[in-house]
């Protein structure tokens, strides 16, 4: 079965990103295998190799690394959920995307951003940026402009009126759920 990470992209005390990712999550795992990656569990180091990890085959990661990219290198595709820090990504995430070396070449991932504009500027950013790690950005995506932790709760359990109607956050997530799917199985031919 395809295994999706959905990844939980700030570490910031009272974040609700944590309540968008397991909605997220719920949602993905109907149709595969979904393990929820909170950044809190891998407190790496700012990235200050010589070079880029793309480009070192010599590279020897230390622990806290090694175990991010052993964690990363076991998924299909990738959802990564984030907040929008000042018309970009957190500090964190950044750090994290960085430190990737080929663990995410040709897997494609989907982004669900929250903010006052449903982190559209988070999403943009996300765009320009993880290309850089081979990745591929699939268009599904999920701007969440309602206040999350007023409308999912701890569980990850969306209020029931915003889960009718084909323009809802719920129909935009099955979107996103099955595109993530789609993509992953079809880049797996490439990756051989």
């Amino acid at each position: 079965m395809t295994k999706i990470a959905v990844i939980i992209g700030s570490i910031r005390q009272g974040r609700v990103s944590a309540n968008l990712a397991k909605w997220v999550a719920a949602e993905v795992a109907k149709v595969a295998d979904t393990e929820i990656v909170d950044l809190r569990d891998y407190p790496l180091p700012f990235f200050d190799e010589a070079m880029s990890p793309r480009f070192n085959p010599n590279r020897t990661p230390t622990p806290e690394v090694k175990k991010w990219l052993d964690k990363i290198a076991e998924f299909d595709g990738y959802v990564i959920v984030t907040p929008e820090y000042n018309r970009s990504i957190p500090g964190v995430l950044k750090n994290a995307l960085d430190t990737l070396g080929h663990e995410t070449t040709n897997k494609p991932v989907a982004i669900a951003s929250h903010g006052s504009v449903g982190g559209a500027q988070a999403n943009a950013s996300l765009r320009i940026t993880l290309p850089g790690n081979g990745i591929v950005v699939i268009p599904n995506a999920v701007f969440f402009t309602d206040k999350v932790g007023e409308t999912i709760d701890e569980e990850g359990v969306l209020q029931a009126e915003l889960r009718e109607g084909p323009m809802s956050p719920q129909a935009r997530l099955e979107d996103l759920a099955t595109g993530i799917v789609a993509y992953a199985d079809a880049l797996k031919a490439m990756r051989g």
